[in-house]
Parts: C-alpha cells; structure tokens; sequence
C-alpha cells in the first residue's frame, strides 16, 4: 500500500543542523503539526464526525485553492456539502496535482486518477498538499451557505454561485478554458 506523508508535514520555518537525517527533518514536521493541532481543534474534529486524513484532505484543497481566510470557510463549506450531496468536488487545484502544471485542460477533466475529483466522486486518494492552520481550521469550521459553487478569478477574489446557471456565467466571465 502506498502511504504518503502529503498533508501530514506542516509548512513552518524550521531549524535542522546540515547533517540531519530525512527521519529527523519528517519527525519534525510531523510532531509540528501534531503540535498545531490543539487539544480544542482535536476535540472538534472528532466532534465533526470526520477523522483527521478527511479534514486534512479538504484542508489541502482549500490552502491549493483559496487565498482569503474568510472565504476558506464558505469553500470548506461547499465541498462538504458537495460530498454530502455525492457531487463530484470538481476541484481544479487536483488537476494540477495531476498534471504538474498550473494550465488546465478540458482533456485533464477525464484523466482516471484517484486525485481527480472531476473523474471520480468523493474526496481524492489523500491530500495534495502540506495544508498551513488556516485551511485546517476552515475544514474543521465549515461554513453553511447557499452556494453550491465558486472560482477562484485571476485576480485571487473568490467568485460563489447559487445555481449552475450563475456558475457558468461566472466561468465565462472570469476564466478562460482551454477546449482541448
């Protein structure tokens, strides 16, 4: 079974002497997180009914995804309710992941990997990526709304929609596809 340490080592400054060993330096990161992960915020997701691997994927999603703080939680809000409506998350930031590159394809939409959340419903195989406090806490600390969607513009701003109608009007307002 492949297990992978991606979600689990926490993104901070760390101090390591030059001859440390690999072990020492994932050890590290790993008890940072741990560390990170107070005792409230780990009563919470156990409270949430969610384990800690579910929160720290949604959490890798929303630091690939979204800048602003405030708009982490109604995201965080969305997949949730996505998932719990068993809607494909569509989550372009695991596109990406996939593909290495920061341009996305209609073509990248159909790649059958366990990471595209286009392909195949539910949450990826794991985390894509070291998640810092603030996306952790907006997966723990979802926000309700009533969207469904949202975008993220060139500009960084968050664009959320109620209907698939105003999405895609969204899309074609604030993104450019490539129809490849």
């Amino acid at each position: 079974k492949n297990i992978s340490l991606e979600g689990y080592l926490f993104p901070d400054t760390y101090r390591f002497f030059k001859d440390s060993e690999l072990s020492d330096v994932v050890s590290k990161m790993i008890s940072n997180l741990d560390s990170k992960l107070t005792p409230d915020l780990k009563a919470a997701i156990k409270n949430s009914s969610r384990s800690t691997f579910e929160i720290l994927t949604i959490a890798s999603l929303i630091e690939k995804e979204i800048k602003s703080d405030a708009d982490r939680e109604i995201v965080s809000g969305i997949l949730w309710k996505r998932l719990r409506a068993g809607i494909p998350l569509q989550v372009d930031a695991t596109l990406v992941y996939i593909t290495g590159r920061q341009e996305i394809y209609q073509t990248d939409k159909k790649i059958n990997s366990p990471y595209n959340t286009y392909y195949y419903r539910g949450l990826p195989k794991g985390p894509i990526a070291n998640p810092g406090l603030s996306a952790i806490k907006a997966a723990i600390f979802p926000e309700d709304s009533s969207y469904w969607y949202y975008l993220s513009a060139k500009n960084g701003a968050t664009i959320f929609s109620k209907t698939l109608e105003e999405h895609n009007k969204n899309k074609a307002i604030y993104l450019k596809w490539k129809n490849i």
